[in-house]
């Protein structure tokens, strides 16, 4: 099964710096290795005469404070093209092409990859500073960690005396390229997908301070109902198109704002937790996994190679075994994507996509009698719309078919008869008992519904379906 882990920081390999206040239109952007950035700042905040204890301590706050401005996405979320700036205003100093102190350089490339949480909190702690004598300020004091190490203080205690005894430190975060947190398609009504649970997560957050924006009561990834009427309440809240639909604009808005709820750029941040991170499918499918997941990718991969001779028909089986492994190959060859046979997030947008492509620009009809394709988004609770009105129809015959289920009503809205007749198939068939017909659960009920029309002789001669009782 694939770990679905957590969104947790990793340290970025660059990081794009503005040499100037954040809307300085015209100062530079300028890339460079995250830890050359490090010693570029230690070099110009701190002495290299200054004890070791002081020197790592100064040098791990400067290092959070870098990693929470990145995890946060304080700046892109703002709207800018960077990361951090240069100026201690609102960051912390970087001279661009200035001389790197050699000692500060080595205890750079140890602790580069650790940084400081506080509390139970995983985000990079914003851990504030200034210099003790020209300025002062809630968090350290550059030159009091001096005589604080000199008084035989260590780095942990000194970080411990000015921003409190929670203060803790990660090592060995891992080294990565940090992707923008938007998922690269809107989501809208129906989405399943770690990007909804963080939008969730977030506008629950949110609505703390803006209780015109309801709660959402189930944070597991799926975008429904309640999900589209926060979303819309957030959108009229801050001027925003009322879609009901997160594109880029209105993902960021919600991500500054988050940011600024739980002042998670400040020494005060309520901070973000390990619950909140979690995610509900993987990032990454890979040879050996299996699941609903795999199903799903499965699904959307059977029903692109009708239409793509190039990649291989497969078993919707739960299984990434070989067949599975191919079909991912020949699709990532067909549509110009690194071919390595695994399943992350650039593949499955370009999947979905197509998919979703591919279903609205069918011709109607085209599947006869039988159970047409899964429309490419969950159908959740008082969901309504041409998708309800084709299951409900499936649901019809397979209730009048089958004398142990209860009569069933096409009543045009996913209701709870829906679900309770569809939770009564999935109790039969092994699945998980869910408020929504995904991916697998539309596909068994397609396949059920597939079996009794076969079963039908004068399916021309059926003209009510609630007077169709095969079975007396």
């Amino acid at each position: 099964m694939p770990d679905y882990g957590a969104d947790l920081p990793v340290v970025p390999a660059y990081i794009t710096v503005h040499l100037g206040a954040p809307d300085d239109a015209e100062a530079q952007n300028v890339q460079v290795s995250f830890t050359d950035y490090i010693k570029n700042v230690a070099s110009n905040e701190i002495y290299p005469t200054w004890p070791e204890s002081a020197l790592i301590a100064n040098i791990l706050a400067q290092i959070s404070l870098a990693l929470n401005r990145v995890y946060l996405e304080w700046y892109p979320s703002q709207g800018y093209d960077f990361d951090i700036t240069n100026t201690t205003q609102y960051d912390q100093v970087f001279v661009y092409g200035s001389n790197i102190y050699e000692n500060i350089s080595q205890i750079v490339d140890e602790i580069f990859d650790q940084y400081l949480v506080k509390g139970e909190a995983i985000e990079p702690f914003f851990a504030q500073f200034c210099n003790g004598t020209t300025s002062t300020c809630d968090g350290l004091q550059q030159w009091g960690t001096v005589s604080l190490a000199e008084q035989g203080y260590t780095p942990i205690e000194i970080l411990r005396y000015y921003y409190g005894d929670d203060i803790q430190i990660v090592n060995d975060a891992p080294i990565d390229e940090v992707l923008e947190s938007y998922p690269g398609i809107p989501l809208r009504r129906g989405f399943i997908d770690n990007a909804v649970k963080s939008l969730q997560v977030r506008l629950n957050a949110i609505r703390s301070n803006y209780p015109a924006i309801p709660e959402i009561p189930q944070v597991n990834g799926v975008f429904d109902a309640e999900t589209e009427e926060a979303v819309l309440a957030f959108q009229k809240a801050f001027d925003l198109p009322q879609t009901g639909e997160v594109d880029k604009s209105t993902w960021y808005r919600v991500v500054y704002v988050y940011n600024a709820v739980l002042r998670l750029g400040e020494l005060t941040s309520l901070g973000i937790f390990y619950k909140d991170v979690e995610r509900v499918t993987p990032v990454q499918l890979m040879e050996g996994d299996w699941g609903t997941p795999v199903t799903v990718v499965q699904y959307y991969l059977d029903v692109l190679g009708y239409f793509n001779q190039n990649i291989p028909l497969i078993d919707i089986d739960g299984y990434f075994g070989p067949d599975t492994l191919s079909a991912v190959k020949a699709f990532q060859r067909s549509y110009d994507l690194p071919i390595d046979g695994t399943v992350d997030r650039m593949d499955w947008v370009v999947m979905f996509t197509l998919y979703q492509d591919l279903i609205n620009n069918l011709p109607p009809g085209y599947s006869g009698k039988k159970a047409e394709a899964y429309p490419g988004y969950a159908i959740t609770l008082r969901a309504e719309g041409e998708a309800v009105d084709k299951l409900q129809s499936y649901l019809q015959l397979i209730a009048a078919y089958r004398e142990d289920l209860p009569p069933f009503e096409a009543t045009g809205v996913f209701d709870q008869q829906t679900l309770a007749l569809i939770n009564a198939l999935r109790r039969e068939w092994g699945i998980d008992e869910v408020d929504y017909v995904g991916h697998l659960t539309w596909y068994r009920i397609g396949q059920l519904y597939d079996s009794y029309v076969e079963a039908v002789e004068d399916w021309e001669e059926i003209e009510d379906l609630e007077d169709y009782q095969p079975y007396e």
